[in-house]
C-alpha cells in the first residue's frame, strides 16, 4: 500500500495516476475528496484531512509501506520553517509508529548552500528531519519548475509578457513536473533502494529567460517579452496577494540564492531522468494553457 499526499496538486495528481496505471494499491490524504476525479475515487482509499494532522496520518499510514510526501504551498504560513518543518513534525512521529519503510519527497536543489535560501533552506531541514526517522528516503531535488511559466498564462496571452525577478541572460536549470512525477512513480514502484539520498531534477538543459521566451514565442506564434522584476516588486506582489511577511521574505531569499548560483552546486552530469525539453513543454502544456486563458 502506497500513501499519496497532495493528490490533487500538479505533481501529486500525476504521481497518483502513474501509480494507478501500474496497478498499485493507493491510499490518499485529501482535504476535500470532491476535488479528486470521479473515475479515480472508486479505485483508491481516501482519508480526508490534512497531512499536518497526526490523527489523519496515523489512519492513512496504517498498513502502508511506502509514502509519497509533498508539502502544499501555504503563502500565509508565518515563516518557511512553519510551512515545511513544523508542518512535517506530525509525520515524523507517525512514521516512527508505522510500518512505512520508503519515502519519496519533493524537495529542492541547494544542499551545501551556506546562506538562508528561504523555502529551500526550510525544505532541506524537513528532509533531514523525516529521514532521521529511520525510513529509506529519496528527496527529489528540483530546480525551478517549468510550470512557474504557466502561472502567467493569462498575462502571456493578454499582454504578451512574462514577469520574474531574474536576470534575463542568466542560464538556469528548469524541470517539468511530469518528469519529477515519473521519477517518483518509478521509485515507489521499485523500493529496492535504501538509506538517504537526493536525486537532482535538473531538466535536460540550462536556459536563460531570454531563450525561454524566444522558444515560447515560436511555439505560441506570438511575441512574449521578458520583464525583469525587482526583488521588492516580488515581495510587494506576494504581500498584496495575501502572503505573510515571513513567506514573502522566504521567496525573496530563495530567488537571491538562485541568482547567486545555488542551483549550480550539483554537477549536471546525468540528466536522463528529465527528458522533457522546454520547447516540448511549451508545445504540450503552455500552449493549451494560454489558449484556454
Amino acid at each position: 500500500m502506497i500513501v499519496v499526499t497532495a493528490p490533487t496538486g500538479d505533481i501529486g495528481s500525476q504521481v497518483l495516476h502513474g501509480l494507478l496505471d501500474a496497478g498499485e494499491a493507493i491510499r490518499v490524504i485529501a482535504r476535500d475528496r470532491s476535488r479528486l476525479p470521479a473515475d479515480v475515487q472508486g479505485r483508491i482509499e481516501i482519508v480526508e484531512g490534512s497531512h499536518s494532522d497526526g490523527t489523519v496520518l496515523n489512519r492513512a499510514f496504517d498498513g502502508a509501506d511506502r509514502l509519497f510526501w509533498l508539502v502544499p504551498a501555504d503563502p500565509r504560513a508565518a515563516s518557511a520553517d512553519a510551512a515545511y518543518v513544523d508542518f512535517a513534525r506530525p509525520a515524523c512521529e507517525a512514521l516512527k509508529q508505522s510500518r512505512i519503510t520508503h519515502v519519496v519527497s519533493i524537495s529542492a536543489l541547494g544542499r551545501g548552500w551556506l546562506k538562508n535560501a528561504g523555502h529551500v533552506t526550510a525544505t532541506l531541514k524537513m528532509d533531514d528531519m523525516l529521514a532521521a526517522t529511520g525510513v529509506s528516503y529519496r528527496a527529489l531535488a528540483c530546480a525551478s519548475l517549468m510550470e512557474n511559466v504557466k502561472r502567467q498564462a493569462g498575462l502571456i496571452k493578454s499582454q504578451q509578457a512574462f514577469y520574474w525577478p531574474f536576470p534575463q541572460d542568466q542560464a538556469e536549470p528548469t524541470c517539468a513536473t511530469r518528469d519529477v512525477a515519473a521519477v517518483a512513480v518509478d521509485l515507489l514502484k521499485n523500493p529496492t533502494w535504501d538509506g538517504f539520498a537526493e536525486i537532482p531534477m535538473l531538466g535536460p538543459e540550462d536556459l536563460s529567460f531570454r531563450e525561454m521566451m524566444a522558444i515560447a514565442s515560436e511555439v505560441l506564434g506570438q511575441p512574449v517579452t521578458y520583464h525583469e522584476m525587482s526583488d521588492e516588486d516580488l515581495r510587494g506582489m506576494m504581500l498584496k496577494r495575501g502572503a505573510s511577511e515571513g513567506m514573502a521574505s522566504a521567496m525573496v531569499n530563495m530567488m537571491v540564492a538562485k541568482k547567486e548560483g545555488m542551483d549550480h552546486l550539483v554537477p549536471a552530469e546525468d540528466r536522463s531522468n528529465n527528458p522533457t525539453t522546454f520547447r516540448t513543454w511549451c508545445e504540450e502544456v503552455l500552449r493549451p494553457a494560454v489558449l484556454a486563458a
